[in-house]
């Protein structure tokens, strides 16, 4: 199997499945000299590791992580990046294989089953191997070394849509986001989700969701005008993940019904002197190229596809059948996809600082 490597200069390369003993990432491409310990990494998994809410999936992983290469303690005590790859695993200890005993010749609609069958003729059915979301903790512990690469930036993200229900956007707190189990900026649309989705659980069901990331502090100049723009690389991490199924970049989708006026971001000269744009529908993108601005990134989640209604399938023999998807899954995937997008979003930014580092000389 290839293609298990992101990014150029800061490359992440994961390993691993999801009821495999551990899984885990390599990072390649970090400078020396910064500090790095398991306790910076530890606090994003944290805020990505199942069983914390009843809305998410009940398996109970701690998702600890061991640093195992790249890092040496200074002197002073301080554990700092080598320059060499830094290797990253997360022990896998709340595995339950046997609930996709009754599957595992059965294909589920909507998954990834049936493509892995015919690309390789053999797939793991147990949560889905390489396929499992699972494989997103590596994701999000990488995306903490480039957080570390990228100071002055600041990464954050919501939840802003989950199934029909759209957050109130004058509403809008970042402190609230740590405060709710959605990562919803909108305080007031937490207890309307939280009814929603108590249907879509208890019914046996699942929705989708549209989470917003957005990096503050974004120098200008990162990225090229045409094969390596900033918002080509971040629209295909975000399309990476798991179940997502469209990406936008500033406005997006939304940019085809405005006018030209509408749409142009005008520019002014600052108080320091550096320009200033009065608007961002590009999402701090011109031409492939950050303007400085935020960059804003909009990904969709679509429904998870393991749900308990049996659904129409076939099997590996070539008959048709029902599947009913047993086990423990989240009813919205999109909620920890949260953290996930951060991560990316943070791959992308540390890739392409190095990138722009390299040509400036």
């Amino acid at each position: 199997m290839s293609h298990n490597t992101f990014g150029h200069l800061f490359r992440v390369t994961t390993w691993g499945e999801s009821h495999g003993p551990a899984i885990g990432c390599v990072v390649d491409g970090c400078p020396a000299g910064i500090a790095l310990n398991a306790a910076d990494i530890q606090v994003f998994l944290d805020k990505r590791r199942p069983g914390q809410s009843r809305y998410t999936t009940q398996r109970r992983e701690p998702d600890a992580v061991r640093i195992l290469s790249g890092v040496f303690e200074t002197d002073a005590g301080v554990a700092v990046t080598t320059g060499a790859p830094i290797a990253l695993q997360i022990e896998n200890v709340d595995q339950r294989s046997k609930d996709y005993g009754d599957i595992k010749d059965k294909f589920r609609p909507g998954h990834a089953d049936i493509t892995y069958w015919e690309k390789y003729g053999i797939r793991d059915y147990r949560g889905g191997g390489r396929s499992s979301a699972r494989e997103t903790a590596c994701r999000v512990a990488a995306g903490a070394v480039a957080r570390k690469i990228l100071a002055g930036v600041t990464i954050r993200a919501s939840l802003i849509q989950l199934g029909p229900l759209k957050i109130d956007r004058s509403k809008w707190d970042w402190a609230a986001v740590d405060a709710n189990p959605f990562f919803c900026a909108d305080t007031a649309s937490v207890q309307p989700w939280a009814d929603y989705l108590d249907g879509v659980r208890k019914a046996g069901s699942s929705c989708g969701a549209v989470i917003e990331v957005v990096a503050d502090g974004v120098p200008a100049a990162l990225g090229a005008p045409l094969y390596g723009k900033l918002d080509q690389d971040l629209a295909a991490a975000m399309m990476s993940i798991n179940a997502v199924k469209g990406v936008e970049i500033g406005d997006g989708f939304a940019s085809a019904v405005l006018s030209g006026e509408d749409n142009a971001d005008e520019i002014r000269i600052g108080p320091d002197g550096r320009p200033l744009f009065l608007s961002n529908h590009a999402g701090g993108i011109l031409g492939g190229i950050s303007t400085g601005q935020p960059v804003v990134c909009r990904f969709a989640v679509k429904p998870t596809s393991s749900i308990l209604a049996a659904r129409r399938t076939i099997d590996r023999h070539g008959q048709e059948t029902e599947i009913q998807t047993k086990g423990r899954h989240d009813p919205c995937v999109g909620i920890r996809a949260v953290p996930v997008g951060e991560a990316m979003m943070a791959i992308v930014l540390a890739d392409h600082l190095l990138r722009h580092r390299g040509q400036q000389g």
